[in-house]
């Protein structure tokens, strides 16, 4: 069955009684008016029983009130074997005397209207039911059963206001169901003027699909949701879409996760995505968004995160196959339990469905990374007003959670002015693939639209698919241009050579100067000792003349002193 957190308080004057149904608590702020009537109308199918034998159940097996089920159309086995795949067992609870089923059989053709009319012998029933179990709520399904034969309306307003007053008086929280009829909420138009609130459930049929909707019409003494509010049946019972994500209140991460693409990573700051983050991938076909989305999913798992991905549509034994292409083995991933491949055609559901599923999964598997792929898929299912919503919901839904979430958008334009289901203002990283043709050839280019709260690269990069993974590559731009592929191929090789010419005559020039400076070298030697030769020749004949001129010089003054001893003679 459906669950709520029974825990939480709502700030409300008027004392309310949970229901224990996944979101009716959110929208009526803490559930139906506590010993009043609420009227839960709607027509065949719509799941008007259910919900007052949920109201019911939630009360006796969660919060300690015992209820009773007056009803007019179904026995109690018939009952019972109704709600059985629910996980629900009346006959136990009926023997824990935790519910009382009154099944009142009324037939319209026995009836026959003479005299006052009044309901004073189903008060004696009710009232003896209430106190075998000293029950705190009470359902009755349906009244117009009760009313069937009767046409008078000024004694069924009368008899439905002493019924309701009644129930009040006995201190019981009652859910009356009814059937709706056309211009008014009952076949009557008479119970919702009685009702303290009044809660429509409708089915309709919408792209060939089956939808359901909540709308609260009134509740007296209390706020309450206004809109209208999509709503499941499955095997858990009714479902109400989450409301309280709206409200945007969660905190956010600082850290950043790796893309699984080191190039990728780099043109993010070098860091990649943010943890909690949403981020959408749009592109036409073949650009490689599921690639990126792979990639990204093998990361969180080889980090020991549990990815999610949703697949509508390829298979999951043809998503592991396509992915060997380019180096990437998704089934280790699988083997360990740490990615879930559910694969599914988004018509199986309505969006509403997808939506409950979506989070049933989340809330079973517990993964840190969800991807869908592609979103636009939603679109065969739903209006591109719906689809927004609920994908506004759902990322609301992760982002509290701290989960990182991955969309692929399918495109059939280039056209960067929005996405198919208008959805970018909600995300928070948005790449952009791009087919790039020229030459005759068809090539692939990246690049970041936005990345909201982080530097990243404002160029666009080439993207090839490889064996052994995704690299991204600067683009190459020229005198001619932009050029990808095999023309970025020839004109790298080109400039190659040229380089490889230029290299190759500056590394002449680089030998023919060595050579030269060795040349010059050796001229310097010789010249060197040439010099040396001549310095050495004439230092000797400087020195011999300096002999000559002290021998010279010796022997005047000798000659010197011979005549000054003659003289003295």
């Amino acid at each position: 069955m459906s669950k709520t957190n029974s825990t939480e308080i709502y700030d409300s004057p008027l004392q309310k009684s949970p229901t224990g149904i996944e979101g009716v608590d959110d929208i009526t702020l803490g559930g139906l008016p506590t010993g009043r009537s609420t009227l839960v109308c709607g027509g065949t199918g719509c799941g008007k029983t259910l919900f007052g034998i949920e109201f019911l159940v939630n009360g006796a097996v969660r919060y300690g009130e015992p209820g009773v089920l007056i009803t007019f159309e179904e026995t109690p086995d018939e009952l019972n074997e109704n709600v059985e795949s629910l996980g629900i067992d009346l006959k136990e609870l009926e023997a824990q005397k935790k519910i009382y089923i009154d099944y009142v059989y009324i037939e319209p053709s026995e009836i026959e209207e003479s005299g006052d009319y009044d309901l004073e012998g189903l008060f004696i029933r009710i009232g003896h039911a209430i106190d075998s179990v000293g029950a705190k709520r009470i359902v009755l399904d349906t009244i117009e059963s009760l009313f069937s034969g009767l046409p008078n309306k000024a004694i069924l307003r009368a008899e439905l206001h002493r019924l309701f007053r009644f129930l009040k008086n006995k201190g019981v929280t009652a859910v009356i169901t009814g059937e709706r009829a056309d211009g008014t909420l009952t076949r009557h138009g008479l119970e919702e003027y009685i009702s303290d609130c009044v809660i429509l459930l409708d089915q309709r049929v919408e792209n060939q699909l089956s939808v359901r909707r909540m709308r609260i019409i009134k509740y007296r003494g209390s706020l309450h949701g206004m809109d209208e509010y999509p709503f499941l049946i499955d095997d858990k019972g009714i479902s109400v879409l989450p409301i309280t994500s709206l409200e945007m209140e969660h905190d956010v991460s600082t850290e950043r996760i790796s893309t699984g693409i080191e190039g990728l990573d780099a043109m993010l700051g070098g860091g990649g995505y943010y943890k909690g983050s949403t981020i959408m991938i749009s592109g036409t076909a073949g650009t490689g968004k599921t690639s990126i989305a792979a990639s990204f999913a093998r990361a969180a798992c080889e980090r020991g995160e549990r990815c999610l991905y949703l697949a509508y549509e390829e298979a999951e034994s043809q998503i592991i196959r396509n992915m060997h292409s380019i180096g990437l083995d998704l089934e280790p991933c699988i083997n360990k339990g740490l990615l879930k491949i559910k694969s599914s055609r988004s018509t199986r559901y309505g969006l509403e469905m997808h939506l409950v599923m979506m989070h049933q999964l989340v809330n079973e598997f517990k993964p840190d990374v969800v991807v869908i792929d592609p979103i636009t898929d939603y679109k065969n299912v739903g209006k591109d007003t719906d689809v927004k919503s609920m994908l506004t919901r759902f990322t609301n839904l992760l982002k509290a959670k701290k989960i990182t979430i991955l969309l692929t958008d399918l495109a059939h334009t280039e056209t960067i002015a929005k996405t198919a289901v208008n959805i970018s203002s909600l995300v928070d990283t948005w790449l952009l693939l791009r087919d790039i043709e020229s030459n005759g050839e068809r090539n692939r280019g990246i690049y970041i639209l936005k990345s909201r709260g982080m530097a990243h690269s404002n160029h666009i990069r080439e993207f090839r698919l490889t064996d052994e993974g995704i690299d991204l590559v600067d683009m190459y731009v020229g005198p001619g241009g932009m050029l990808t592929g095999s023309a970025r191929y020839s004109q790298e090789a080109l400039e190659k050579a040229e380089e490889l010419v230029s290299r190759q005559e500056m590394e002449h020039k680089q030998r023919e100067l060595e050579r030269k400076r060795k040349i010059l070298d050796a001229r310097i030697i010789a010249l060197q000792a040439e010099f040396e030769a001549e310095e050495e020749e004439i230092n000797k004949f400087i020195m011999q003349r300096e002999e000559k001129l002290k021998v010279l010089s010796s022997d005047r003054d000798e000659i010197s002193k011979m005549g000054q001893a003659d003289q003295r003679t």
